[in-house]
């Protein structure tokens, strides 16, 4: 390999190369800058704001806002709609203008000379337990909402004790009744703030996750943990309601009552019921083992919001409403993108049980790598993870599929059948053989992460490696091209069940994308064969897991749909700014002309008018925005020359023939090992010593306790961490959603 200096990174070895980095005008900094102080401090204050909500002070600053603006057209709907829910738009309003100024912003590269240092969201703190992998950032939060729990319902206590003292309740029973009433009003409120909060991290293509960089993945989490914590609020709301109507000998009543004016109970049964089925159906247990099962019950989300708004009416459900409409928002737009067919270029099965489908894409989805992509072929819906990088080609990606279950066992076997029949048929009649599939995505990082470390750690568990085979293509292309790329010392780990896997990272042909890269790049993998004692006889002859079978039905025109949050920044931010303000239009032309004059008072009907306003804007306003994009869309992908669609197929052939032309031939050391599993302490403690003082990215892609395993010994080499020495930034990556 060629000499590196061991403090200059790749690509950044003089302060005077390369200015392009910094050609972000002064301009574009200060308003992204401004706009990041605007959304944190809105929400901050918004947040502050519902934390001290339980005391008296600003429960009577609620009470004031709400009779200053309850007499406009919008009611105290409206009053609760400006406190509870116009922060959370007004944060989207502005994430859609600091996407839209940082456009095509090129990653922030750390000036060499600068020493390591921890940062909170990439530092595990709990390595092991019911939450997973825990970062210091999300243990923040964690604790953050634990406190308010508590303390609200500290808070709530006391002043239901206080407010017994008002109804002079001479009984005892009526008193401890009426205060488990009370008590179980206070933890439905409470349930509504944090459903305020469920819905946010779960909107795929939200701009609020792309503006602060979530991927979908990792919201997911947040979505689970937030799940159990509403729907145990809710169960308790429910109990205490039941017990306290039990003591008092009116259960069967109060639970079919349905009031006009206040609450109307049955509703909130039938919402309790629905969220309880999608929650047993959610525990890690039972969707492990029934995929489907916990899919198919958690659409009842519908059921469950639409009952909530007829139980507790407009102005209560408000609290609650700017998250459930921006997933309404994502909804309907996932709907549209996933309801197109699209070409499978090319399908291949390997024997180690393996499959790759190659997907035609608009050549404007040129995002960053790592993307989860839900593929429909065609029922039921599955996660996987992108194993080509966006420099790969304009016009396709790559998905790697481990033959695990009846699904995947079922799409192996129609390309199997599929490569018999078109080996079978003449070549002209072959362009019939084809594949198709639905797409829904892709989502992942707004930024390329991975470029942000000079050292890099990729820890694989089997079909794992596919978003690395990403990562790694993705830098090879940037150092090839001289592009904006700060990692130069790359480590990859693999460990695998047997040796049929290893032909998997030829997939990536490394020289043909970047010549002679061993001497602009220091590239190690290490190969762990957990179930193979020592190296089958072929090993090294033949290239034998490469014996596979592949089709390339051809392009027929059909591309994925660019219909997705996390496509055009413009187009999605229309979207989301013409849909609400159709939803405010809305709801005013309703009690302008409906609600105000026929003195509509009903709490859940006016709960119905609020969800069907809500669906009308989504539909007619967000709908036509669809159209146009759909429309532009179409105009965009129809410029390209007729000819680049049909060398399409031609390239992926001639990779496909490098792939085994290649195989054997790799000018990287690879490092197998058999009967062994890695051994993180002395991988990442060896590696530390010979990187110096860096800050070493570390990702992780495979199963839960791999992911806890490399926690664990990030956390420990940080800890122990004396003087100048490295610093390990853990990073996850999960097909799990």
């Amino acid at each position: 390999m060629g000499e590196l200096s061991s403090q200059e990174p790749l690509l950044l070895k003089k302060d005077d190369e390369f200015d392009y980095l910094n050609k972000t005008t002064l301009l574009v900094s200060s308003t992204k800058l401004i706009l990041k102080v605007v959304m944190w401090v809105t929400f901050i204050t918004w947040a502050a704001f519902i934390f001290l909500l339980p005391t008296k002070f600003t429960n009577e600053l609620f009470g004031t806002i709400v009779r200053a603006t309850k007499g406009s057209i919008f009611g105290t709907a409206g009053s609760t709609s400006l406190i509870f829910s116009f922060p959370i738009i007004m944060i989207a309003f502005l994430a859609i203008i600091l996407l839209v100024v940082a456009g095509e912003d090129q990653p922030q590269i750390k000036k060499a000379g600068k020493g390591p240092n921890f940062r909170l969201w990439t530092f595990p703190v709990l390595v092991d337990g019911p939450f997973g992998v825990v970062t210091a950032a999300e243990m923040i939060g964690v604790i953050i909402f634990s406190v308010y729990i508590v303390w609200a319902v500290v808070m709530y206590s006391i002043q239901n004790v206080d407010l017994l003292s008002l109804y002079h309740l001479p009984d005892m029973k009526e008193r401890s009744g009426k205060l488990l009433e009370l008590t179980g009003l206070r933890f439905g409120f409470i349930g509504l703030i944090c459903l305020a909060f469920l819905f946010l991290p779960v909107a795929r293509g939200s701009v609020l996750l792309r503006a602060i960089d979530i991927p979908f993945e990792h919201a997911t989490r947040y979505h689970v943990w937030l799940g159990h914590l509403t729907m145990a609020i809710f169960s308790l709301h429910g109990l205490f309601y039941i017990i306290g109507w039990a003591i008092q000998g009116r259960l069967l009543e109060e639970l079919v009552g349905w009031k006009n004016i206040g609450i109307a109970n049955l509703p909130g049964v039938i919402s309790l019921l629905a969220g309880l089925l999608m929650w047993v159906t959610s525990l890690p247990g039972v969707r492990r083992n029934n995929f489907e099962l916990f899919f198919y019950t958690h659409q009842l989300y519908v059921v469950f919001v639409v009952f909530l708004a007829l139980h507790v009416g407009d102005f209560v459900f408000m609290m609650a409403g700017a998250g459930i409409f921006l997933f309404m928002l994502d909804r309907f737009l996932r709907f549209f993108q996933s309801r197109k067919t699209v070409d499978i270029l090319s399908a291949t099965c390997f024997p180690c049980g393996t499959v790759e489908l190659v997907i035609s894409k608009p050549a404007s989805k040129n995002k960053s790598l790592t993307q989860l992509i839900s593929s429909l072929l065609h029922f039921p819906w599955h996660p996987f993870s992108v194993s080509s990088s966006p420099l790969d080609g304009k016009h396709h990606l790559a998905i790697l599929i481990k033959v695990l279950g009846d699904w995947t066992e079922k799409l192996k076997g129609n390309i199997l059948n599929l490569s018999i029949e078109q080996s079978e048929t003449e070549p002209l009649l072959q362009h019939n053989r084809k594949i198709t599939a639905s797409v829904e995505g892709p989502y992942g990082h707004e930024s390329p992460y991975h470029l942000t470390y000079e050292n890099l750690i990729l820890v694989a568990g089997g079909i794992g490696i596919s978003p690395f085979l990403a990562i790694l293509s993705d830098i090879l292309h940037r150092v090839n091209d001289s592009s904006p790329c700060l990692p130069r010392n790359i480590l990859i780990v693999w460990a695998i069940k047997n040796s049929d896997e290893l032909p998997l990272l030829e997939t990536v042909d490394m020289e043909a994308i970047c010549p002679l890269f061993s001497d602009k790049l220091n590239l190690e993998i290490q190969t762990y064969v957990t179930r193979e004692s020592q190296p089958s006889l072929e090993e090294g002859k033949t290239p034998k897991a490469m014996h596979h079978s592949s089709i390339s039905p051809g392009f027929n025109g059909c591309r994925m749909s660019g219909l997705v949050g996390t496509g055009h920044v413009v187009w999605s931010g229309v979207y989301v700014i013409v849909s609400t303000i159709g939803f405010v239009i809305t709801v005013a032309l309703l009690d302008i002309f409906y609600i105000n004059p026929f003195n509509i008072t009903y709490w859940w009907y006016k709960g119905l008018l609020l969800i069907g306003c809500m669906t009308a804007s989504v539909l007619i306003f967000g709908g036509l925005v669809i159209t146009l994009w759909h429309l532009w869309e179409r105009k965009t992908s129809s410029k390209e020359e007729p000819q680049d669609a049909t060398k399409k197929v031609d390239i992926l052939q001639q990779n496909e023939a490098s792939l085994h032309r290649n195989f054997g031939e790799a000018r990287y050391v690879n490092n197998i090992r058999y009967g062994q599993r890695p051994d993180f302490q002395e991988i990442f403690g060896s590696h530390a010593k010979s990187w110096g003082s860096v800050d070493i990215g570390v990702i992780v892609c495979g199963p839960p306790t791999l992911q806890s395993s490399v926690a664990k010994e990030c956390r420990s080499q940080n800890l122990k961490r004396r003087g100048h020495q490295a610093i390990f930034h853990f990073n996850s990556h999960s097909f799990d959603l």
